[in-house]
């Protein structure tokens, strides 16, 4: 057990309990060494068969639980800032759930936090990045082959949302993965953002404008779109195309089973996130641990959770006012000059 990098998993609901999990059957080189939610018995519940684990209401106490050498943060986004600014207190690594923290000023804190410490504790699970589908359209707009990237097209679509989901979190909640992956596989900040509403769909909660249409402009010309509709009924769809000079290349297609019977044949949709990506989460997680036993931060840090509570931010603006919004990043500290990859 001395070996295994002990984690303190803040969180034990659906995303949480699935990180518990994935720590403790999943990936190697690590254990979960504690748990902190504000419900214990579903804390419990979590870690159930899994023996000598500590359950917390409080996530400071699990930060300081023996053998903790790392933090997982998968509780709400609001409880995100506290926790991330214990965790550097205590010079320990963290993976953190998006959003970093939903609103850029918080968020901003926690940039200057850990650009105060002069060293990187932080990777922020934009798991995206990690799905095959993604890395190898990443890796092919790098490469060239298709000429300079001119839009992004992309879909992004849920069965339902949950009872307390509003407008602006179609936007902060659910786009803030498009805006991650866009800023990744372009390069590029994005520097301003129109909002566009259809008529609400009749599967839609009263009061909540679903579907949207979000148009993100780059820095360097290249436009990116997002049709998001958190009431599809339907499942859980995530697609990407990239429309080049020379090409284009589409992803998300190609993650269901078809079952062919009785004269007809029947593709079936993922009906959660957990399922459509538990592959990327596997690989974010294994690489975080791998990372961290080595005294190393990968993948993508603070400054790009910072921009995308930034840009998110603009976002919810522009769906309130019906304008578009420039963005307005600020200075980039020393510590993020390197852009994550």
């Amino acid at each position: 057990m001395g070996d295994l990098l002990g984690v303190a998993v803040l969180g034990a609901g659906h995303m949480g309990a699935d990180h518990i999990r994935r720590l403790e059957r999943v990936v190697s080189g690590a254990r979960v060494a504690a748990v902190a939610d504000p419900d214990p018995e579903r804390a419990r519940e979590a870690v159930a068969g899994i023996e000598g684990v500590p359950v917390h209401a409080d996530p400071v106490a699990a930060l300081d639980a023996p053998g903790v050498q790392a933090v997982l943060i998968a509780s709400p986004g609001p409880a995100h800032e506290e926790a991330l600014l214990a965790a550097f207190s205590r010079g320990l690594p963290v993976l953190c759930e998006k959003p970093m923290v939903p609103d850029s000023a918080g968020a901003l804190r926690v940039v200057e936090a850990e650009a105060r410490l002069g060293r990187r504790l932080a990777q922020i699970g934009f798991m995206r990045r990690y799905d095959a589908g993604y890395r190898r359209l990443k890796s092919l707009l790098d490469g060239g082959r298709l000429g300079r990237p001119l839009m992004l097209h992309c879909t992004h679509r849920n069965v339902s949302s949950p009872p307390h989901f509003t407008s602006a979190m179609l936007i902060n909640s659910s786009v803030s993965h498009e805006i991650d992956a866009a800023r990744w596989l372009l390069g590029q900040e994005l520097t301003a953002v129109t909002v566009l509403r259809p008529t609400p769909s009749a599967g839609a909660p009263s009061g909540l404008l679903d579907p949207q249409f979000v148009l993100f402009e780059t820095e360097r010309g290249a436009l990116v779109d997002v049709e998001v509709f958190v009431n599809s009924g339907f499942g859980y769809q995530v697609r990407c195309e990239a429309v080049c000079e020379s090409g284009s290349a589409r992803i998300g297609d190609d993650h269901a089973m078809v079952v062919t019977a009785g004269g007809s044949a029947c593709e079936e949709v993922p009906q959660d996130y957990l399922v459509r990506f538990a592959d990327a989460y596997d690989r974010e997680v294994q690489a975080w641990v791998d990372a961290t036993r080595q005294g190393r931060v990968t993948g993508p840090g603070v400054w790009d959770g910072y921009a995308a509570s930034v840009v998110a931010e603009a976002g919810v603006r522009a769906l309130q006012e019906g304008r578009r919004v420039t963005v307005d990043l600020g200075q980039r500290p020393e510590l993020y000059a390197t852009v994550s990859r």
